[in-house]
């Protein structure tokens, strides 16, 4: 089992240190993601890594370049699913323009001395576009929901620490003041 515990990004102001220090393959995501920045600058970005009991690792990194979101993901392939050591690289655009809502859940700890400690943060971006679900069993009828389509992004004391708790609220804060504002 790959090791779950991972190097603290949130010292690193700049996209590519972070991501040279806390992702696995860091030179895919850059590849990927400077290739569609085409020199846009970077105004903010978050950084998710986790290794889960199917596949491996799963990590992501999100960019907001002042007029869009660039979502890439890398996540390992299943033992069934491909050679050995084989990962899935995706990218996502979404124009600032389809973030209709922003949210941030902060859920705040009070210790003995009853001075308030954030604990937990959890960012949504609720987007224009839908998001269609099948529900149920694989062997029954399928049903579909159709939902809006949303993007979550969280951070625990365990999983981040204050200082990517504080990266990722600094995050939200910049999309939702950038989001349903006119585009020049």
């Amino acid at each position: 089992m790959i090791s779950s515990v991972f190097p603290d990004w949130s010292p690193y102001p700049d996209l590519e240190s972070a991501a040279r220090a806390y992702l696995r393959d860091p030179e895919v995501a850059l590849e990927v993601l400077n290739g569609v920045l085409s020199g846009s600058d970077v105004l903010g970005f978050t950084l998710e890594r986790f290794v889960n009991e199917h596949n491996g690792v799963w990590q992501e990194v999100v960019i907001c370049d002042g007029s869009r979101l660039l979502l890439w993901h890398g996540e390992d392939v299943g033992p069934n699913e491909g050679p050995h050591g084989s990962m899935i690289s995706s990218l996502r655009v979404v124009p600032l323009s389809a973030v209709i809502e922003v949210g941030c859940r902060r859920r705040l700890n009070r210790n003995a001395s009853g001075q308030l400690r954030v604990d937990s943060v959890d960012v949504y971006l609720l987007l224009s576009s839908l998001d269609e679900a099948a529900n149920g069993h694989p062997l029954e009828e399928h049903k579909v929901s159709v939902r809006q389509d949303a993007l979550r992004f969280g951070k625990t004391l365990e999983d981040g620490g204050a200082g990517q708790i504080a990266r990722l609220e600094e995050f939200a804060q910049l999309v939702a003041s950038l989001a349903g504002r006119p585009l020049l």
